[in-house]
């Protein structure tokens, strides 16, 4: 109570530890104590690296435990077996993949060819 009366009158003579007492009255921390570091960044390092490392052996675990085989329909050469089939049937000769098939040739043409009726 004294050192609240004391803040009313003249800073000028109240001692330094009065000040310092007034100031940690108004204030919980000093300018130094509020930004020196508190080690808080190896906490959320270490969490990162758990979930992370937690979800890589996640990954492992589906890659040879959950995951069946690709379908044989990915490989490439069933790719181009299937490629192969569709032209042979003429699939889609409009639009389609095989209007882009040069049957005489036997290649590709990459410019599709329209005649216009005269």
């Amino acid at each position: 109570m004294s050192l609240k009366l004391k803040e009313l009158g003249d800073w000028k003579m109240l001692c330094q530890e009065d000040k310092k007492m007034l100031y940690r009255v108004s204030f919980c921390q000093t300018f130094s104590e509020f930004q020196h570091p508190t080690g808080t960044w190896r906490l959320v390092l270490g969490v990162v690296l758990f979930v992370s490392s937690w979800g890589f052996w996640l990954m492992i675990f589906t890659e040879y435990y959950v995951r069946d085989t690709p379908p044989e329909s990915l490989e490439e050469f069933n790719q181009k077996e299937q490629l192969r089939r569709m032209l042979e049937i003429r699939a889609n000769p409009i639009d389609g993949i095989s209007s882009y098939w040069n049957y005489d040739r036997e290649d590709w043409r990459w410019v599709k060819i329209t005649k216009l009726d005269d």
